[in-house]
């Protein structure tokens, strides 16, 4: 091993420059390859703006007090996706527990071959504020070789995690390091990790998705519910929704579309375009057998929203609702037409989001439908889609898991 060594908490204060000496950004972190002994540098992540890239460890010349700097050439300014068989030193090794001490710090040595850095010591230390202070102990990285253990059990863990409800799906990602989240979303099944995202807030959605290729994210834009689908990609710049609605089952990216052109306030940004639809003519019975369905959200599950043909939203006129309590009091042959509720007005797509609530409040209800200046039904806003848009945007994350 070599004498000299490079701390990871030291090389996070330092810039990248490039072979002409000019800034390129920041190295905000170290990435190892956990298939060597001892583990490799895979490469780094540097801070370019807003955005962090990947360099990899064989670009870079010197390890200096004035930077880093580049061998050669320029950076792929694609956005850093941890890979499986890595890990980050400071987000995921920094603060892991080694007998009784944690990692404060990673050591790093050049490699027998030439512009290659390789893990030497561990530095262990108390991070507790009361405890008396003590220089950290040095040891070698052999000797807590559990930390570098290389996690070929990803699909495992994915597999397990997919098991779970979806609240507590998002509990359990909420608790590791971004870079492990991606790896785990990325091993889910399209509609498990649909199912994920439907739990997280948008902002956790986009840094979850990011490192996601197109045809990925698409493929599980289909498995979302289109008022979840439409929120996720109101996220994003016009020109790349464009390109995932076009990637997307032209059947699932039409409601989802059309979601869209709502401001995110109001009724039409809030509502669900699928609700339980029916003809004036259908009967009770054929309400009932609808709403059995156990794919159905219980808010959607406890009311028929009446229409003229065509049946799928924008509907032909809106004519009513019918409540699961009167179909379950009314004789099943009986048309729907003669059981609609009276006092049951529909909301227009453009009302606000405190309209809706005030609404809902008013009429003790789950779900309104939501109709356009046409009286065409457009869908229904249900309550929990209220309480999240009225709920601080942290409550996912805050709420007590039971």
């Amino acid at each position: 091993m070599s004498d000299r060594i490079v701390y990871a908490s030291r090389l996070t204060r330092l810039p990248l420059v490039g072979a002409d000496g000019a800034d390129i950004g920041r190295v905000v972190d170290v990435v190892l390859d956990l298939g060597g002994r001892p583990p490799r540098v895979n490469g780094f992540v540097v801070a370019v703006g807003r955005r962090r890239v990947f360099v990899g460890g064989g670009r870079v010349g010197e390890i200096e007090n004035e930077g880093v700097r580049l061998r050669r050439g320029s950076v792929n300014l694609r956005q850093f996706v941890l890979r499986q068989g890595e890990r980050l030193v400071i987000g995921e090794l920094f603060g892991r527990r080694v007998r009784s001490d944690r990692v404060v710090d990673v050591g790093l040595t050049p490699a027998p071959e030439p512009f290659a850095w390789e893990v030497a010591t561990l530095a262990l230390g108390s991070r507790g504020l009361t405890s008396r202070r003590r220089s950290p102990e040095v040891i070698d990285w052999s000797e807590a070789g559990e930390l570098f253990a290389d996690e070929r059990s990803v699909d495992r863990q994915a597999a397990a995690l997919g098991g779970l409800h979806p609240a507590e799906m998002a509990a359990a990602l909420r608790r590791l390091p971004l870079s492990r989240r991606r790896v785990l979303a990325s091993a889910l099944e399209d509609d498990r990790l649909a199912d994920l995202l439907e739990e997280l807030s948008e902002d956790e959605q986009v840094r979850l998705v990011e490192g996601l290729d197109q045809e990925r994210l698409a493929r599980v834009l289909d498995e979302m519910e289109a008022d979840d689908a439409a929120d996720l990609l109101g996220e994003f710049p016009a020109s790349r929704q464009a390109e995932l609605l076009g990637a997307m089952d032209p059947e699932e990216a039409e409601p989802v579309r059309r979601l869209l052109v709502y401001e995110p306030d109001t009724a039409g940004g809030l509502m669900t375009p699928e609700p339980v639809i029916l003809a004036p003519h259908a009967t009770v019975a054929e309400a009932l057998a609808r709403i059995r369905d156990p794919d159905l959200p219980v808010p959607l599950a406890v009311q028929v929203f009446v229409c003229q043909p065509p049946l799928e939203t924008p509907t032909g006129r809106y004519q009513g609702v019918v409540g699961i309590q009167r179909l379950l009091r009314e004789a099943p042959s009986k048309p729907l037409a003669r059981c609609l509720d009276e006092e049951w007005d529909s909301i227009a797509a453009e009302a606000s989001d405190r309209e809706v609530a005030e609404r809902l409040a008013a009429y003790d209800v789950v779900a309104l439908p939501v109709t356009d200046a046409s009286k065409r039904l457009v869908g229904a806003v249900t309550i929990d889609d209220v309480l999240d848009r009225m709920l601080p945007a942290d409550w996912r994350a805050t709420r007590v898991s039971r």
